[in-house]
């Protein structure tokens, strides 16, 4: 798998950077398919990255997506750290987390 541009990489060293407060260096980029049961919930490319300074982690995976309809994207940035040692489960963690959030601000407009 060839490098990613460098504006995408640059945008993703930000996010590691704005969310984590440490520097990051490009390492690799791995394909990623999430299913469940029997369907595919997220397809895409996870980069790794190298971190510098960070006090718990070394490896970070980050990846972003268009917001829908917004010429927006949201940026993930998801540290190697405990349970989640892999791009693909930085990918279900953030799915899990999205989920929560999703169903919390349901159940504020519902209250």
């Amino acid at each position: 798998m060839k490098k990613p541009s460098k504006l995408n990489v640059g945008s993703l060293e930000k996010a590691i950077y704005d969310l984590h407060g440490c520097s990051a260096t490009w390492i690799k980029s791995t394909p990623v398919k999430e299913m469940f049961n029997g369907e595919i919930v997220w397809e895409g490319v996870v980069e790794v990255f190298d971190l510098g300074g960070h006090p718990t982690a070394n490896l970070a995976y980050a990846w972003s997506h268009e917001i829908e309809e917004s010429k927006k994207r949201k940026y993930y940035a998801v540290l190697h750290q405990g349970k989640i040692d892999s791009p693909e489960k930085a990918v279900r963690a953030s799915i899990v987390q999205d989920f929560k959030i999703k169903r919390y601000n349901l159940y504020l407009l519902d209250y």
